[in-house]
C-alpha cells in the first residue's frame, strides 16, 4: 500500500516549489532588464551577456514551476508510478537550454575579439550593476539550495546553481569591466567568453544527471550497500539478491528480493517480514519513498527449478485420483504446499480425535503417503495431527 503521506508531501513540495522560484523569477527579471539596458547604455558585452544569462534564468523558472506542478499530481490511469519524471525531463531542457545559450554568448564575443575595432569601453555604471547582481544572486542560491535541501528536490538543486552560475559570471563581468577600464579593452570580451563557458558547464551537468535518472541509473554504490546490510539485519531474513535501485525527481525506489531463514513460513509471516523490510528502508533512508520485497524461500536467482510444477488444483485433482477408495482420505482436513528444490513438499493434516491409536494411523495413513510420493511433482511428506476443534472454533476445511 502507498505511503498516505506521500501525495501530502508532494503537494507542500510543490508549494515550496512554486514560492521559492517566483521569488527567484522576480529577481531574474529585475535583473536581466537592468544589465540588458546599462550593459547596452554602459558599452559592456560581457554585462549584456550576463543579461541574456539572467532571462535564461527566467526561462529556467518558468520551466521548474511548470514540471514541479505536473510532478506533485498523484498516480493516474496513465502514470501508475506518478509523474516525478516530468521534473527530470524538465532537469535535461534546461541543461541543453543552458548550452545553447553559452554556445551563442562565446561566438558573439569570439568574433568581437577578432576585430579589435568593435571592442567596447564600458562606462563605470556597469560596475554598479554587475555588484548589485553578485548580491542578489547569491542571495537566490543560498535561499534556493535551502528549500531544495529541505524537500530533496533535485530541480530546486538545478535552479540554485544556475542562481550561483549567474553570481559567478557576474564577478567575472566586473572582473573583464574594470580590467576594460583600466587599459585592458580586450578583457571584457574575454570575460563575456568565461561567463559562456561556464554557463555551458551547469548545462551539461545538468543535463547530464537528468538523463542519468532518465535511464535508470542506480543509486550510489556506497548506499546500495548500507541498504543491503540494513535489509539483512531484519529478524527472518537470510539473505537477498535482485537488489535494484533508481531514483525518480528526489526520490529513491528500491526493489529486492530477500531469502527467508525458514521456507516453511507461514504467508502472513512472510509478508510481515517484507513489511518489516520495507518499513526499515523507508524509516532509515531519506531519500527511499518506496521497496518493493520479493519474498524467495530459496535461491531461485540463478535457475527458476520450480516453474514447472503444478499448482494447487491441478496437484489436489491428482491426489484426489490416487486416493480415491482409500478410508484414510477423509480424516484430511488441510494441505499445506511448498515448493522447493524442484519438488513439491506436502504437510498433510489428519484430524487426531478420529485416529486414536498410533496402529491405526499407521494403517490409514500409509496408503496415503505411498500414494502421493508416486505423483512425479512430489518429493518429502509430512503427517500432521491436528487436535480436536473446540466448541465455537471452526473446524479445519477439508482440501477442495
Amino acid at each position: 500500500m502507498a505511503h498516505d503521506h506521500v501525495p501530502a508531501a508532494r503537494d507542500v513540495r510543490y508549494g515550496v516549489t512554486r514560492k521559492v522560484t517566483l521569488v527567484g523569477a522576480v529577481v531574474n527579471l529585475l535583473l536581466a532588464v537592468a544589465k540588458l539596458v546599462y550593459g547596452v547604455i554602459g558599452h559592456s558585452q560581457a554585462l549584456v551577456a550576463d543579461g541574456i544569462h539572467s532571462l535564461s534564468d527566467l526561462l529556467s523558472d518558468v520551466l521548474v514551476i511548470a514540471a514541479a506542478r505536473h510532478a506533485s499530481q498523484e498516480a493516474d490511469a496513465e502514470h501508475p508510478y506518478g509523474h516525478g519524471r516530468f521534473e527530470t525531463a524538465a532537469t535535461v531542457a534546461l541543461g541543453v537550454i543552458l548550452m545553447m545559450v553559452a554556445a551563442g554568448l562565446a561566438w558573439e564575443a569570439v568574433e568581437r575579439l577578432m576585430a579589435p575595432s568593435e571592442l567596447l569601453q564600458p562606462l563605470p555604471v556597469v560596475l554598479v550593476v554587475a555588484f548589485a547582481s553578485i548580491v542578489a544572486k547569491e542571495a537566490l542560491y543560498q535561499y534556493t539550495m535551502w528549500a531544495a535541501r529541505q524537500h530533496r528536490s533535485d530541480l530546486l538543486k538545478a535552479n540554485a546553481w544556475h542562481h550561483r552560475s549567474d553570481a559567478i559570471s557576474s564577478v567575472v563581468v566586473l572582473a573583464g569591466v574594470g580590467g576594460t577600464m583600466a587599459g585592458m579593452p580586450y578583457l571584457d570580451g574575454v570575460a563575456a567568453v568565461v561567463v559562456a563557458l561556464m554557463v555551458a558547464k551547469v548545462g551539461w551537468d545538468l543535463a547530464q544527471s537528468g538523463v542519468q535518472e532518465l535511464v535508470d541509473t542506480a543509486l550510489e554504490p556506497e548506499l546500495v550497500e548500507a541498504i543491503r546490510q540494513r535489509i539483512l539485519q531484519v529478524d527472518g531474513v537470510r539473505d537477498l539478491h535482485l537488489l535494484k535501485s533508481r531514483r525518480m525527481a528526489g526520490e529513491a525506489l528500491v526493489d529486492v528480493h530477500i531469502l527467508l531463514e525458514d521456507p516453511f513460513l507461514s504467508v502472513s509471516e512472510g509478508h510481515q517480514i517484507s513489511e518489516t523490510v520495507r518499513g526499515r528502508l523507508i524509516r532509515d533512508f531519506d531519500d527511499i519513498t518506496e521497496v518493493m520485497v520479493h519474498i524467495d524461500p530459496e535461491d531461485d536467482e540463478q535457475i527458476p527449478i520450480n516453474r514447472h510444477l503444478p499448482l494447487r488444483r491441478e496437484l489436489l485433482a491428482r491426489l484426489r485420483q490416487r486416493w480415491r477408495g482409500m478410508e484414510g482420505a477423509r480424516h484430511v482436513r488441510r494441505i499445506g504446499l511448498h515448493y522447493l528444490n524442484g519438488r513439491i513438499q506436502l504437510d498433510i493434516y489428519l484430524d487426531l480425535e478420529e485416529l486414536a491409536t498410533a496402529g491405526e494411523r499407521r494403517r490409514l495413513t500409509a496408503p496415503l503417503v505411498e500414494a502421493a510420493r508416486e505423483d512425479p511433482a512430489v518429493g518429502r511428506v509430512r503427517l500432521m495431527y491436528l487436535d480436536a476443534p473446540k466448541v465455537g472454533d471452526a473446524a479445519p476445511s477439508a482440501p477442495k
